[in-house]
């Protein structure tokens, strides 16, 4: 059977993660949109000040960081760092042919560790718990990448 294929459940398993994670990744800048313009502040480009439809009373506040833009910049930065090492790890892990309840385990682990992690990190939470959520994750990306240089090495 091509393990590429949706007819195989691993591959299966990993594209629903997988596509959880883009769209995620891809609210992030929806996400970002909707706060500035909640804010009316938090852009960062001079033109963004002129007057326009969108932007019907300009001032010079807009440009002034806000810390409630600059949260979900920083959720999206950390998607940014993180998501394209799942997904290639990812993909490069159904390869190896692994168990179904493995991969479920891993893939949807990290879906859900990722999940934890916005809302602890969009609810301002302590460095701590933002940590116990991210560390699951970045293991499970190690672990599908060593599992993967064992699996083409051997």
């Amino acid at each position: 059977m091509n393990n590429l294929s949706l007819a195989d459940p691993v591959f299966t398993t990993y594209a629903i993660a997988a596509a959880i994670m883009i769209l995620k990744g891809v609210a992030m800048s929806w996400l970002t949109v909707i706060r500035m313009v909640a804010e009316n502040g938090g852009f960062r480009n001079p033109e963004d000040m002129k007057k326009t439809k969108a932007n019907p009373r300009p001032h010079d506040g807009q440009l002034a960081p806000n810390e409630r833009v600059e949260r979900i910049r920083r959720i999206q930065l950390n998607d940014l760092e993180n998501l394209p090492y799942f997904l290639v790890a990812g993909l490069l892990y159904v390869t190896t042919a692994p168990s179904l309840l493995l991969a479920q385990f891993l893939f949807y682990g990290y879906v859900a560790t990722r999940l934890l992690h916005f809302v602890a990190y969009y609810t301002a939470q302590i460095h701590d718990i933002r940590a116990a959520f991210w560390t699951p994750g970045s293991l499970i990306i190690v672990f599908m990448t060593g599992s993967t240089f064992v699996s083409a090495v051997w």
